[in-house]
């Protein structure tokens, strides 16, 4: 959420900052000026029938002590306390009216985000490595996963329906494989702490990061109670401090969690059904930092490393790309999209996107920090990013290191933890 104070004194630099982002700023700002202007004149007049009512309630006192007749001006008081209690409610409701609209307004782009319309102006940042040269044509994971009988979505769909994976004997393996790679890289080496959170998180949490309520469609709510399974660690690791003050010293605080992801995908219909891609249900390792706002978006940098480190000892090719502004999430005031080679398809295809929200979900979820020798507290700045998409990873390692015989080649990073050089054919 944006600071209230800074829209209104900034109100043509946030609209030209939502233009950027392809919105019509009217829609959202005309009824922000509105609201703001009828709050503060409640407000204004609620404190100014208080002062004379309090000047009346004197007079009234020194009315009674002087035996002097004070009914007529004890039911002026009396009027002015019931409209002073009328403004004050009407108060309260504009205020509610302006939170809740201040909550569909998105992150304004920082200086350095390239402005655009969509993907097409993405602008890229580095590319590590390069592309796997095959003697013979590549093949998409799902064709490879298959054969090898160790991806099955026919089975997953006979539980769940459409959108859903199952894997079987080494295909698993690898994915729990990946997964403990991952945390034990960031873990030992790039000083993040490991979190095992919940799944379902209430709906105050997806507040707090942004999701709800703007996005409850691409959610899975559960009936009944006031829960909701998460679409990513984010959400439980950012709201971990929500409602708290952390100490300048913790800055920066770094996370990583290893979830599952629940996201209905709504609007994807039709989009990446073979293979991986794009499923309901999907499994990742969750980076979260908590940043001093002096010294976030070096933080940012750091933890795009991070995730970028991850896949350089796997020795996958990928490229670094700066979302435009027309292309950011909701609540994101940059972001880095890592995008990973998939011969088998011949693109690249995003497997981490790292994002520094600034202190849009820190005000939205209350989170702050208090510096060294003062008292005042402040907004600290959130960070976040895949390290990485373990499905994503696991169909990058199928197609990067696929060999002629149809058999995987696995990466020296993960043999420790697979036990086995290849994928080859499970016996049925």
């Amino acid at each position: 959420m944006l600071d209230l104070s800074y829209v209104r004194d900034h109100l043509p630099e946030v609209e030209e900052k939502l233009r950027n982002r392809g919105m019509n700023p009217e829609e959202l700002l005309g009824r922000f000026r509105d609201l703001d202007t009828r709050r503060r004149q409640a407000i204004t007049s609620a404190e100014t029938l208080k002062a004379e009512r309090n000047k009346k309630s004197e007079e009234v006192g020194r009315r009674k002590r002087a035996g002097e007749d004070a009914a007529a001006l004890m039911e002026e008081t009396k009027g002015l306390r019931e409209e002073g209690e009328r403004q004050e409610k009407l108060a309260a409701q504009l205020e509610e009216e302006l939170r809740s609209l201040m909550s569909q307004i998105p992150n304004l782009p920082h200086a350095s985000v390239p402005v655009g319309r969509d993907e097409h102006s993405n602008v890229e940042v580095r590319r590590w490595g390069a592309p796997p040269k095959f003697d013979f044509e590549a093949r998409p994971h799902w064709e490879l996963g298959e054969q090898l009988g160790v991806l099955d979505t026919e089975r997953a769909a006979k539980l769940s329906g459409a959108r859903f994976a199952l894997y079987w004997d080494l295909g698993a393996k690898l994915e729990r494989a990946l997964a403990n790679f991952m945390l034990d890289l960031h873990t030992s080496q790039h000083g993040y702490t490991e979190v095992l959170p919940p799944y379902m998180v209430n709906s105050n949490s997806l507040y707090g990061t942004g999701q709800l309520p703007k996005f409850a469609e691409d959610l899975f709510k559960i009936e009944k109670h006031d829960l909701w399974l998460i679409p990513t660690a984010e959400v439980p690791l950012t709201n971990l401090y929500g409602g708290e003050t952390l100490d300048e010293s913790q800055l920066p605080l770094s996370l990583t969690a290893y979830t599952p992801c629940f996201r209905s995908e709504v609007g994807s219909y039709g989009k990446d059904v073979r293979g991986i891609i794009r499923r309901h249900q999907f499994q990742k390792v969750e980076l979260v930092k908590f940043a001093h706002p002096d010294r976030s978006y070096e933080d940012h940098e750091q933890l795009t490393r991070d995730a970028e480190v991850v896949l350089q000892k796997l020795g996958l090719h990928y490229r670094v790309v700066t979302l435009c502004t027309g292309d950011m999430g909701f609540g994101s005031s940059k972001t880095y999209d890592i995008e990973v080679w998939l011969p088998g398809q011949q693109l690249y295809r995003e497997i981490s996107s790292c994002s520094n929200y600034e202190a849009f979900q820190a005000r939205r979820a209350n989170i702050r920090f208090r510096a060294a020798g003062k008292k005042k507290t402040e907004f600290l700045h959130t960070i976040n990013g895949s390290g990485l998409a373990v499905g994503r990873t696991w169909l990058a390692i199928f197609e990067n290191y696929q060999q002629a015989d149809g058999s995987v080649v696995i990466p020296e990073a993960l043999r420790p933890y697979m036990g086995v050089e290849r994928i080859t054919a499970r016996k049925l």
